[in-house]
């Protein structure tokens, strides 16, 4: 069958685009919801369990333990800023409480993705958000699930907001009163909490609320800007200690005679990496404190290790001790120790409640939730719960009734364990079936991109696929067969239930038709391309002959594509970036040797038989008119110790930039020359290197610029200086060390006028070229844009990247430049081999700047860069930009060398030509 390209290309998109989906589905699986739409009611809470009697329970709902609620949020507030050692010297007061006053102290673990909005999610709903909402953190859309915040407005509670704006949005109608202050203008770290703070006095003093919620932010913005061991996290510390201090001791002296008391929560959304950022799951990110403040806990006899629960148990907890109901997602457990003071019977009938929704929830999305063990024991631990009433409601005060209850409450506690951690898990497990039916589809359509790639690009532009002969094959018969066996096995035998299963069974053995036929066609296809012995057609020696080098780029870049079918793979990537780096380095190194040394005799036996001849100057119009280094002013005696050293001088300099950075999952906590260079102690070093690696940065770029690029380029380098000193980064000579921190804002959009005027500058040359009369000067001009604008592309990245990483641009562009001069051209190199090679440094790069596939690596400060307040599109941008900086930086640099060596070889070859025509007349 017969397919012009437009149509295949099209065919061919739709299946990657259903393949793909398919693959997500069952990578990403379906956060647990629970089948009733509407949201739990007071009214909807059980029974009190009580076996053998009719008469009506009077304790349906439960009264509420406290008065008032304040919930003090510090944004990426470790377990160790409390907890640790430093917790005594930063926040003193919280500590002393924390050991010998009346509060409850717990490791809370959060789930990631450990970002703000999903956390906000997690701790008021008490489900797991998916990853789906790293996404929609950036624009928070209205939160419609059941939640805590909408159960204590609909119960008539009075709720007051103060903090990220991020709650605005999530829940648009439910404060009575509210002030947002924006979570993304990461550079100040002062007045957003300032904001917060000046409501403080008055609020507390009023009666007319319930619940009042605070979320500091000004912390998470230092962590962003320095890290966590910055010298600025010690005075946040304080500062928020002092709030706890004033929230404290004015919700005791507020409480009256006989009235319910108050609590006060002081809780994290997140952790902080040992680089300040958030996101993944490391355990300094997942790891956040929970205090829990009340007079009607016992006052401590000394500091107690805090006990480890989940973040999602937070809501189910407050939600009970309000006399609210339990959001009806919530996979969260009760927290023991908010109901210690109350009677045994309270306590059995909060953790019934508890289990209840736990049950609801488990039979609503698992199938087989009756050969779930949380949820037998729910039901043997529910009738020993009513055995227990029967007894307590005839009056019964023995010791074997309290002996009874204790073994009921312990019962109950090992249930919810066990049914929220089945429901916690339901969110780890990957739907493989689906999965594989959707990467077997998306390999098969890539196979047969590769394969009717000639075809397509040909003058006829068609592509003849084989669907005849596949549909008539003995083999597709017997795919179908075993496909359509595997198919049912794995659909009538899997315990849980899989997404391709749940589709009709004429559309998954359609599926399963197509994928046969096309896979018979793939190899029918893959046939005409292997080429067939014949005695009467001798085989050509250039045939199939791959160099080394294509066999290692080949298999290099094929291998590492398999290797992402490894999660430990795709954690720890860099190192499979590092390793084919390295080798990649020791196979340009044989080439060179094999030029200069194996070659070198035949070169002299060449140069013995005659001088050069006109039809040899024109297999290689550029030898004799360029070299390749003339613009580096190099002599050819030194030519070749400079492309031998090039490979040696190439590792030498990814081996530094692995130390600089240390990345990926196992070993980012341990520290690197970066953690080293930022210490106080070191600022010193850290400014050399800075002043060095951007003067070779200058160097190394204006070669190519015209003279005001030149002057702009001098002068926004050291405007990047400047920037780095007015944030503190670095230091001058001249800078008084009493001086206060600026944002450097000024110093930023200097930079950023130098950046846009060689920007200006390239696409001018560039437009210029395109009207000029003479082919020459238009390609030279074209030439010199392309350049200018890398040198502005240059610029930018040096700008934003922070202080330490300045090493890692300058390593670039000087292997960049040494591979080109020396490498690429003197070993002619053709333009695939080149690009492969571009493809596979700017991939290394991306792990040498402090990069991995974990989102907390993600730098977002740089997203306000030169901003002094919030804008959506450039800090998207500016985040996005300075992310992928390094494999951006090697496809500019790809584009620009593979347009000046064409335009190089043109220009040379016509004044070969005319030199040709010069020397036969």
């Amino acid at each position: 069958m017969r397919l012009s390209s437009s149509v295949f290309a099209a065919v061919c998109l739709l299946i990657e685009l259903l393949g793909i989906a398919l693959f997500l589905r069952g990578f990403f699986p379906v956060p647990i919801k629970s089948s009733l739409s509407t949201k739990s009611k007071l009214s909807d809470l059980p029974a009190e369990p009580h076996a053998g009697s009719s008469q009506p329970n009077s304790t349906k709902v439960p009264s509420p333990l406290f008065k008032r609620v304040v919930i003090v949020l510090i944004d990426a507030l470790r377990e160790d800023f409390v907890f640790g050692p430093n917790g005594k010297r930063f926040m003193p007061y919280t500590r002393h409480i924390v050991e010998r006053g009346s509060s409850h102290s717990f490791i809370a673990k959060a789930r990631p993705p450990t970002v703000t909005m999903p956390r906000i999610k997690a701790l008021t709903t008490g489900s797991i958000p998916g990853f789906i909402d790293v996404v929609m953190n950036l624009n928070s859309p209205a939160l419609l699930e059941d939640n805590l915040i909408w159960q204590a407005k609909n119960a008539g509670k009075r709720i007051i907001f103060y903090g990220d704006d991020t709650w605005v949005r999530l829940f648009p109608k439910h404060f009575m009163e509210y002030d947002g202050t924006t979570s993304f203008f990461v550079s100040d770290y002062t007045e957003v909490d300032n904001n917060v703070t000046r409501h403080l006095d008055s609020t507390l003093k009023r009666d007319d609320w319930d619940m009042l919620i605070l979320h500091y932010l000004g912390l998470d913005h230092i962590g962003h800007i320095s890290g966590p061991h910055s010298s600025l996290i010690g005075p946040k510390l304080l500062e928020m200690d002092d709030v706890i201090k004033k929230i404290h001791a004015s919700l005791i002296t507020r409480e009256s005679e006989g009235s319910l008391p108050n609590l006060l929560v002081l809780c994290g959304d997140h952790g902080m990496s040992e680089t300040g950022s958030h996101g993944g799951s490391s355990e300094p990110e997942v790891s956040t404190p929970l205090v829990l403040f009340s007079p009607a806990f016992q006052r401590k006899a000394g500091l107690e290790q805090p006990v480890v629960v989940e973040q999602v148990d937070l809501p189910p907890t407050l939600a009970l001790a309000l006399a609210l109901p339990i959001s009806q997602n919530s996979v969260g457990r009760l927290i023991p120790a908010m109901f210690e003071e109350a009677s045994l019977r309270e306590q059995l009938r909060f953790l019934h409640i508890n289990g209840h929704q736990l049950s609801s929830l488990l039979r609503d999305s698992n199938p087989n939730f009756h050969k779930e063990d949380g949820y037998e024991q729910f039901r043997v631990a529910e009738k020993a719960h009513g055995n227990w009433m029967k007894l307590y409601m005839e009056g019964n005060a023995s010791e074997v009734l309290g002996n009874m209850g204790k073994k009921v409450l312990k019962q109950y506690l090992e249930a919810l364990q066990a049914m929220s951690a089945a429901l916690s898990k339901q969110l780890g497990k990957y739907d493989i079936y689906s999965m594989i039916v959707g990467m077997i589809l998306v390999l098969q359509v890539l196979v047969l991109l590769l394969l009717a790639m000639p075809e397509a690009l040909s003058g006829a532009a068609c592509v003849d696929v084989p669907v005849a002969p596949a549909f008539l094959s003995l083999p597709f018969y017997l795919l179908n067969l075993l496909g359509s066996s595997v198919h049912v096995l794995v659909c009538t035998s899997a315990e849980a239930s899989c997404y391709f299963c749940s589709l009709p069974w004429l559309l998954a053995f359609s599926a399963i038709l197509f994928s046969s036929a096309l896979l018979c066609s793939l190899v029918v296809m893959a046939a005409k391309w292997v080429p067939l012995p014949s005695s009467s057609q001798p085989k050509k020696s250039s045939d199939w002959t791959l160099s080394e080098l294509d066999v290692l780029l080949l298999t290099g870049t094929v291998g590492h594509t398999l290797s992402l079918g490894a999660s430990s793979f795709v954690e720890e990537e860099h190192q499979t970036w590092y390793f084919l780096l390295n080798t990649l380095c020791l196979a340009v190194f044989q080439d060179v040797c094999r030029k200069y040394f194996r070659e070198r005799r035949q070169s002299s036996d060449e140069e013995e038989e005659g001088p050069l001849l006109p039809s040899t100057v024109e297999e290689d119009p550029t030898r004799a008119t360029f070299s390749p280094t003339a613009e580096l002013g190099v002599s050819v005696g030194s030519e070749k110790w400079l492309a031998l050293a090039t490979p040696i001088l190439t590792l030498a300099c990814c081996r530094l930039l692995r130390s600089l950075n240390q990345t990926g999952v196992q070993w980012a906590h341990l520290p690197d020359l970066s953690h080293w260079l930022n210490s106080g102690d070191h600022k010193v070093f850290l400014s050399l290197l800075a002043v060095l690696s951007l003067l070779l940065i200058f160097l190394l770029v204006q070669r190519r610029c015209s003279m005001v690029s030149k002057i702009a380029l001098a002068l926004g380098l050291l405007g990047v200086y400047s920037y780095r000193a007015a944030v503190d980064n670095v230091l001058f000579p001249w800078q008084n060390s009493s001086q206060s921190v600026s944002k450097g804002t000024g110093e930023a959009r200097f930079v950023y006028v130098f950046v846009l005027g060689i920007l200006f500058t390239g696409v001018k040359d560039l437009l210029r070229s395109q009207v000029m009369s003479s082919a020459v000067e238009g390609r030279r001009l074209k030439s010199r844009g392309l350049w200018e604008a890398y040198s502005g592309v240059v610029l930018l990245v040096a700008l934003l990247f922070r202080a330490h990483n300045l090493p890692t641009l300058a390593c670039c562009l000087l292997i960049q430049t040494l591979m080109a001069q020396f490498i690429w051209k003197k070993l002619h190199y053709d333009a695939a081999q080149t690009t492969i090679m571009h493809y596979w440094f700017g991939q290394a790069f991306f792990y040498f700047q402090g990069n991995s596939n974990n989102i907390a690596t993600v730098d977002i400060s740089v997203g306000f860069v030169g901003l002094e307040s919030y804008v959506e599109a450039p800090a998207v941008f500016l985040t996005a930009f300075s992310t992928y900086a390094g494999p951006l930086l090697w496809a500019c640099h790809l584009v620009c060398y593979l347009s000046s060596e064409r335009d190089r070889a043109v220009i040379g070859g016509k004044l070969q030509n005319f030199s040709y025509e010069l020397w036969c007349h």
